[in-house]
């Protein structure tokens, strides 16, 4: 359990690193805090590898990699969409004006892009990844886990109470 950890942690880091190089790039208005957690951490992307290194290895190592990589990417991304629609009344991203979106939850742009960045992480990143979280003791990993879940818990009750996703970034500095 501790290595999937990890790796969830590590690449919900590495998709907070791209979201912020994504608003930085594009000029966005909205350069603040666009993640669940107050940590630097979007588990959207998380939870997202997971789904893609859950296939089987013949998968992972074929030329089929962009598209089941694009395939889980955009089911996570819709589900996490409608959970935090659901559950919490807020919406990170919106694709309305996207072509080939469902609900403004995915859409085929980013289905293509997903495709792309999971396969260059699979390839490239995952044997990195898959080392450090092999080198971490499971002690360590669960004690992590607390202040983890204490952060998941609070970001929780912000986002369901003020129902707005800028209020998490009155709550750190290193967010602005």
């Amino acid at each position: 359990m501790s290595f999937y950890l990890w790796h969830f942690w590590l690449y919900s880091f590495l998709g907070y690193l791209l979201e912020k190089a994504f608003a930085f790039f594009t000029h966005s208005p909205h350069q603040v805090r666009r993640c669940f957690l107050v940590l630097p951490l979007c588990p959207v992307y998380g939870l997202g590898m997971l789904a893609v290194l859950a296939a089987p290895e013949r998968i992972l190592r074929s030329f089929w990699l962009p598209l089941w990589g694009g395939f889980a990417a955009t089911t996570v991304e819709y589900a996490v969409h409608w959970t935090y629609q659901r559950f919490l009344g807020v919406q990170f991203w919106d694709y309305s004006c996207q072509p080939g979106n469902m609900h403004g939850r995915v859409c085929l742009p980013f289905f293509l892009i997903w495709g792309l960045l999971t396969a260059a992480a699979v390839w490239w990143v995952e044997p990195f990844v898959a080392a450090f979280a092999a080198s971490i003791e499971p002690w360590f990993s669960y004690a992590c886990l607390f202040p983890f879940t204490l952060d998941a818990y609070v970001s929780a009750w912000v986002l369901k109470t003020t129902r707005d996703i800028d209020a998490l970034g009155h709550y750190t500095t290193w967010n602005r």
